[in-house]
């Protein structure tokens, strides 16, 4: 039996179907987070076999003696942690207990995006221009010498937070203050091109199982309307021609940052005339549900297949791609709580075949903040086999759905 340290088991809302992987497959599941044990997912409760509550998992030195004078005489052979923030707590448990997987050096690059370019420049891989910049003068030093337009975005972060895109020195102006809170920032060329993602599950740096989605429209416009109903679409065929210059460049990244066993979400750029540019990795699975999207794009139990990837180093499940998927995510109108939702039912109706979870916030809850979460106030998830028929099923949703908050 592997035992597993699990490093914040019950959030974020996907952790506790990682953690049920795991026990599924005959895992000695323990984990380690700040929520109380009563606040933990039912799935987690029944999971674990054991849980060490820490003040705050921001006290890595505490968190590292705590676990080692809980564990005694125990050996862990995985520790595991999904939820960013948290992999380098990760890494020195790892350290500290002697565990297999990444060091807080080699993680190091997939929390801190100029290492990892840096790292990836040197292995000859395409990424945008880039500088680290900390205060006003480091920051239009480093716009002056990359040329506009940039992106300007935190060092350590997830999604699209706390990033603009800056057309010009006086723009730049009306951006520093928003970004004045962050110690360091990254100053970085703008990429024009479609944005997808290369989400893998590895074993030995070598993907076993992958995934692309397609950004419609790209995370950054998304961010910055709110009328925009996001769309990430699982793509059937992820081995297509006029991918494989992203999903080559993929593998070459896992090389690249030597990359162990489990699941990385990367994102890259195809730009008009045909070239590939890097956009930045995580060693974690994507968020807002895009593993379930996987799911449903297979039919397989994804979460599992993890689990059994990083315990016992193979990935047993038959991927037969049937659909492409849509998680469509939307924003309310107005503020407050949702009084009422126009067009479901009717949509309902129409696509009843091809809407595989519908999950919108009911009437009566309060709206959520639209610049913190792609989840938003809800989403739904669509599938067909045929790509314009997805495309055309989630636009119809995007446009024709509407929520109402007062």
């Amino acid at each position: 039996m592997q035992r597993v340290l699990f490093v914040s088991p019950g959030y974020p809302s996907e952790m506790p179907r990682f953690v049920r992987g795991l026990a599924e497959i005959g895992a000695e599941v323990l984990g380690v987070g700040d929520q109380p044990p009563a606040l933990l997912a039912e799935d987690v409760r029944r999971s674990l076999s054991g849980y060490l509550r820490v003040r705050s998992l921001w006290e890595e030195e505490a968190v590292v003696r705590a676990v080692a004078t809980w564990l005694g005489d125990r050996s862990v052979d995985r520790v595991e942690c999904l939820w960013e923030p948290a992999m380098i707590l990760a890494a020195q448990i790892r350290e500290a207990v002697g565990a297999p997987g990444l060091s807080v050096e080699r993680t190091i690059p997939f929390r801190n995006k100029e290492r990892m370019k840096q790292a990836l420049d040197a292995a000859g891989i395409r990424t945008p221009r880039h500088a680290a910049a900390r205060g006003v003068a480091e920051v239009r030093e480093a716009a002056e010498r990359i040329g506009f337009p940039i992106i300007v975005k935190p060092i350590a972060g997830a999604g699209s937070a706390d990033t603009y895109r800056v057309e010009s020195m006086r723009e730049l102006e009306t951006v520093e203050p928003r970004v004045e809170h962050l110690d360091e920032v990254s100053v970085e060329e703008f990429v024009d091109g479609e944005e997808y993602t290369f989400d893998t599950i590895a074993v030995a740096g070598v993907p076993v199982f992958h995934n692309v989605a397609w950004y419609r429209p790209r995370p950054l416009v998304a961010r910055s309307n709110e009328w925009i109903s996001p769309q990430v679409v699982a793509l059937r065929d992820p081995d297509q021609a006029c991918l494989a210059g992203g999903v080559a460049m993929g593998r070459a990244v896992l090389a690249a940052l030597g990359f162990e066993s489990g699941f990385t979400h990367m994102e890259w750029y195809l730009k008009a005339d045909g070239e590939v540019v890097f956009g930045e990795i995580g060693g974690r699975p994507p968020g807002a549900h895009q593993v379930d999207q996987m799911n449903f794009s297979c039919d397989i139990d994804v979460f599992r297949g993890w689990a059994e990837a990083v315990c016992f180093g193979r990935f047993t499940h038959e991927v037969h791609r049937l659909f492409n998927v849509a998680n469509v995510y939307k924003r309310a109108q107005g503020q407050g709580s949702i009084e009422r939702v126009e067009g479901l039912e009717r949509f309902r109706q129409r696509h009843r075949d091809a809407l595989v979870w519908e999950n919108l916030l009911p009437v009566g809850a309060r709206r959520r903040n639209w610049r913190q979460t792609l989840v938003s106030d809800g989403f739904v998830v669509v599938r067909h086999p045929d790509l314009e028929a997805t495309l055309a099923i989630a636009d119809e949703f995007g446009s024709e759905v509407r929520l109402f908050a007062n």
